[in-house]
């Protein structure tokens, strides 16, 4: 039981009036700290195989590596040389032939990386071992001719690839197995530590952002995402967290934040996880991320037709969040500050309407023409904070912003928008390198005529036209044009529909390995 306060600061006068009646949030009968996913193979390195593990043999062409050779006597390699052969099997990327029968294995499988492969496809072969593997009951042994940092980045892709969000299920549920895999590597040693420093952190960072966007609204909302990530970070050197609840957000004028969530009993939130390393700038690179633990539209409602997807309207917020726990794991000597701009947006009595004018922090309004165009309205004043309190030297938003992306660049590429062209190459190049790629989008200043308002500074939609550009312009419209600003839209990106070896179905946690490779890459 809570009640919104009846006190608003002066510099909010254009804001929502709170709610004047007590409103009680219903329990919703599940305990998320008592359940946890269904366990994960360990992963780890050896100079051997174990005896009685399945292998998976990562090969680029038809020929077996030295590796794999040497784990077979001669009548198990001339089975499976025959079985290459009888199947056409040419070692290219995402190829697989599963074996059974051959010696002493339980199982063999041949996944192909083709010629040269990258990091990516290397991390994509092993996300393909832990697809295809995922109901062995034995112990797996992956093999291949890769060295330590190699062998990392198998196992990178394995862990991903293996996730699962299962905490609910309880009925007619077959647990995974979750015998161990080991990573057959010439220096264990060297490939246990690139995975340790590295991929692992990173691992947990997309784990992180996962979880939370799969997680349903009634266990995942403002507050409880607070906890559930203050819980991920305990203990983490190098990290300080800052929240600004309700009451905080008032007193700073926060009048498009606030308004967005006025409709729903859990109150809006703005968490703040700064995490600065060793020998990093003093200046941080500020992520901000769009945090709506459910949109239902608002007064503006959605049609009912897969609204249960938007539980995942926070999909950028849990991937800064997720990005800053990897960063701030593996130690990286970066300077970064992660924002979730949190907010539900429900219709209620209280709700902002279409028509009502509210403030932002630097005093900037806004006419709502549409309820349903909230997430911007939520980057605006988390942009504006952000900028004053931290002296970022660079913004990046990320959100899952508009439908007019998916009909652009489906779910090919996350939307890019930017005005400063050294900070997009940045943005580009970390998307290939990373493996989840972006596509500039144009920011026309034409878009400004048509966000236009005859009673504010701006409306927060246009009511049609190019989507996405304009969402974007409004976003920007509350970053200084003398700061280096990219918006990310990724609502195209945050969810998938079916497996792909990195990522199982559902929410996907697209934005945390750019952000990581983002972060790194310098100025």
């Amino acid at each position: 039981m809570r009640t919104k306060s009846l006190l608003l600061a002066a510099c909010f006068s254009l804001a929502f009036a709170p709610a004047t009646v007590a409103q009680t949030v219903a329990g919703s009968g599940i305990a998320p700290a008592t359940v946890s996913n269904s366990a994960e193979r360990a992963i780890g390195f050896a100079a051997n195989a174990p005896e009685g593990a399945a292998l998976a043999i990562l090969t680029a062409d038809s020929s077996l590596p030295a590796q794999a050779n040497a784990l077979l006597d001669a009548s198990g390699r001339e089975a499976v040389a025959a079985a290459v052969k009888a199947a056409g099997f040419d070692g290219s990327a995402g190829t697989t032939l599963s074996l059974r029968g051959i010696g002493t294995r339980p199982r063999i499988l041949l996944v192909g990386t083709g010629a040269s492969p990258t990091v990516n496809a290397l991390a994509e072969a092993g996300g393909k071992v832990a697809q295809e593997m995922k109901s062995e009951a034995h112990p797996i042994a992956i093999v291949g001719s890769f060295d330590g940092a190699q062998a990392a980045d198998v196992g990178f892709g394995f862990a991903i690839g293996q996730y699962r969000f299962d905490r609910y299920k309880t009925v007619g549920h077959k647990i995974p197995a979750t015998g161990a895999v080991t990573l057959v590597s010439a220096d264990p040693a060297a490939a246990q530590a690139a995975f340790d420093g590295r991929s692992k952190p990173l691992a947990d960072g997309v784990r992180l952002s996962r979880d939370l966007a799969n997680e349903p609204a009634n266990v995942i909302y403002p507050d409880s995402f607070v906890a559930r990530v203050r819980e991920a970070f305990a203990g983490v050197p190098g990290v300080s967290i800052e929240v600004l609840d309700e009451a905080a957000m008032r007193k700073l004028g926060m009048g498009n934040i606030v308004g967005v969530g006025q409709g729903s009993p859990r109150g809006s939130r703005m968490m703040l996880v700064r995490y600065r390393g060793a020998g990093a700038p003093a200046a941080p690179l500020a992520f901000v991320g769009k945090g709506i633990t459910f949109d239902s539209g608002g007064i503006s409602i959605k049609p009912g037709a897969n609204m249960e997807n938007m539980k995942g309207d926070m999909s950028g917020a849990a991937s800064v969040m997720g990005a800053a726990l990897s960063l701030a794991k593996s130690r990286a000597p970066v300077h970064i500050v992660a924002v979730a701009a949190l907010a539900e947006n429900m219709p209620d009595g209280n709700s902002q309407r279409p028509g009502d004018v509210v403030r932002s922090m630097s005093g900037k309004t806004v006419e709502m023409i549409n309820t349903d165009a909230e997430g911007r309205l939520v980057l605006a004043d988390a942009n504006e904070y952000v900028a004053k309190a931290y002296a970022p030297r660079a913004i990046v938003n990320i959100a899952t912003l508009t439908g007019s992306i998916v009909g652009a660049l489906s779910d090919q590429y996350a939307g890019l928008f930017s005005r400063d062209d050294a900070l997009a190459d940045r943005v580009i190049a970390a998307g290939k390198t990373s493996g989840e790629e972006v596509w500039r989008m144009p920011l026309h200043k034409n878009y400004a005529e048509r966000m236009k308002s005859d009673i504010a500074d701006i409306r927060n939609s246009s009511g049609d036209g190019p989507g996405a550009s304009l969402g974007a312009h409004f976003v920007g419209f509350f970053v200084d044009e003398s700061m280096p600003w990219a918006h990310l839209d990724i609502a195209g990106m945050n969810r998938s529909s079916k497996s792909t070896p990195l990522v199982p179905k559902g929410m996907t946690g697209f934005g945390v390995r750019l952000l990581d490779e983002l972060a790194r890459s310098g100025e």
